[in-house]
């Protein structure tokens, strides 16, 4: 199954490098222009964050199709970081303590990586089972920088880290998964018959001789 997986474009908060969460706020003027400037790949089926910015963005993006929104997929809660940025948060000790710890430390009063991450994949495979269902083979998600970043940790081939799969407004991925008949469960098109999540060093993929391990997504080029 093909799946691109689409950053809402930009909003103010965005132009200000805010951090973005849980703060509902549409598109701004040059996001819009950004997504008019683009032409992007058509979809069966398109799935949606509940976020404005996304659901504007899905809407100019595929404006003749409906779409299902998906509570999950919803932006990190950044805590006492929200809607803020870095001059503002600068001297502050928890956010010197998050930045020290490489982006692990949970947002204060916000979600932790792992409870974020676990809501995103939870909300993914339920857009999974809704595609395998509707026999559907191309879908779009138009969603958030931490959603996709946490769709690729777990899925993408070769594996990286969370932060390996930052995109920028109005950019994804393209990528493929395939579904195990036997136990339903879902694993990346370079993946073996056994979900095998086998990290590759940079560039083995394109090297690698047998297909099962090559490279299961790409970024989106416009």
């Amino acid at each position: 199954m093909r799946l691109y997986l689409i950053r809402h474009s930009l909003t103010a908060g965005n132009l200000e490098r805010r951090y973005i969460g849980r703060t509902d706020e549409g598109l701004c003027k040059e996001g819009m222009e950004l997504l008019r400037s683009r032409t992007y790949p058509e979809a069966e089926a398109v799935f949606v964050s509940p976020m404005k910015r996304c659901v504007q963005t899905a809407e100019l993006i595929y404006p003749e199709q409906t779409y299902v929104v998906v509570e999950e997929l919803a932006e990190c809660d950044f805590g006492k970081f929200e809607n803020r940025n870095y001059e503002e948060l600068s001297g502050m000790p928890e956010y010197q303590a998050w930045i020290d710890s490489g982006g692990t430390l949970p947002f204060p009063g916000g979600e932790s990586r792992e409870e974020f991450s676990g809501r995103c994949l939870g909300g993914f495979s339920r857009v999974m089972e809704m595609c395998r269902r509707g026999k559907i083979g191309c879908a779009a998600l138009i969603v958030h920088g931490g959603t996709i970043m946490s769709i690729m940790e777990r899925y993408a081939k070769p594996s990286g880290g969370y932060y390996d799969f930052q995109v920028g407004n109005g950019e994804g991925y393209e990528f493929n998964l395939t579904n195990d008949a036997a136990s339903g469960d879902w694993f990346c098109a370079g993946s073996d018959a056994g979900g095998s999540r086998m990290a590759l060093p940079s560039g083995a993929a394109d090297r690698a001789p047998d297909h099962r391990i090559r490279a299961n997504y790409k970024k989106m080029l416009f």
